[in-house]
This record gives C-alpha cells, sequence and structure tokens, in this order.
C-alpha cells in the first residue's frame, strides 16, 4: 500500500473530521457530493471512530455514464445511502491492523479483505492509499466503488 501518513506531530484536535479531511482532499469531490446529497455529513462529523475506504474522483469516473447522476436524484437516495455505508467500518482500523477477513460495515453486510502485497477488498478493488488521519477516524483510499449484495446500481440508468 502507499503511505499516506499525514504529520505524525499533528494530534486529533489539529485534524478535521472525516467530511472535512476529504473536502479538503480535493480528490474526494464526487464522495463528498455524494455524502452530501445524502445527508450523511452530519453522521460522518460525529465521534466516530470511522474507517472509510474512500473511492477517489477516479474511481467514481469508472461508473457507467449517467451512473453518479441518477445515485444522486431524490428517488435513489436510499441506493445511494446503501452504497455510502458500505464503504464504512464504525472503528478506527489503521493500515498496520488491517487482516485478511470479512470485516462488518455500518450498512450491514461484509467487505471481503484479502491483506497480500496489497489490500484487496471484495476480489477486484485495491487500497491506493492509507491512513490519512481524521479527528473522528480514518482513511484510505480505494481505487473503485464498492457495491453492496444485492445493489444493482446499473439498473438505475434502465
Amino acid at each position: 500500500m502507499n503511505d499516506m501518513h499525514e504529520n505524525p506531530n499533528e494530534t486529533s484536535a489539529d485534524l478535521g473530521d472525516i467530511v472535512a479531511v476529504a473536502s479538503g482532499a480535493g480528490t474526494f469531490s464526487t464522495l463528498v457530493a455524494a455524502v452530501a446529497a445524502a445527508g450523511l455529513v452530519e453522521t460522518l462529523q460525529g465521534p466516530g471512530p470511522f474507517t472509510v475506504f474512500a473511492p477517489n474522483d477516479d474511481a467514481f469516473a469508472q461508473l457507467p455514464e449517467g451512473l453518479v447522476a441518477a445515485l444522486l436524484e431524490e428517488e435513489n437516495l436510499d441506493t445511494l445511502v446503501k452504497i455510502l455505508t458500505y464503504h464504512v467500518i464504525g472503528s478506527k482500523v489503521m493500515a498496520a491492523d488491517v487482516s485478511s477477513g470479512d470485516c462488518p460495515t455500518v450498512e450491514g453486510s461484509a467487505i471481503d479483505i484479502q491483506v497480500g502485497d496489497n489490500v484487496v477488498l471484495n476480489k477486484t478493488t485495491n487500497v491506493i492509499g492509507t491512513d490519512i488521519m481524521a479527528s473522528n477516524g480514518v482513511i484510505h483510499v480505494i481505487d473503485s466503488v464498492l457495491l453492496p449484495e444485492g445493489v444493482d446500481a446499473a439498473a438505475l440508468l434502465s
């Protein structure tokens, strides 16, 4: 995994919350917009701790054309919330502490984590950046958007 450690001299009081850190990074604008549309900003600004597997803007760009816009429509917000909360673990897990196995998410189902030369989620998504610290948790960057079992996001385009 790539190391993206923040300044070790910063305390968590110096850091913003998950939403502030993601907003300030400049590479999560689609994720931040989706979190806002889904009404999850206050939740992710809460005390946590949270671990967020955060798809960067390039990950969202890999989705079929029109899918992000469809997910942001009011009638699809339940699906958007389900997808976003599938990227969140209700505890703080640093890269050094990640191990292989099923990891329960806030959404309710589990992510399959495999640790080898790289960390791979659900057999297809790579963790490409780790340990971006926030006052209420940690962000790990992933290279694609995770979809929980039973969510057919492509069906929203038909």
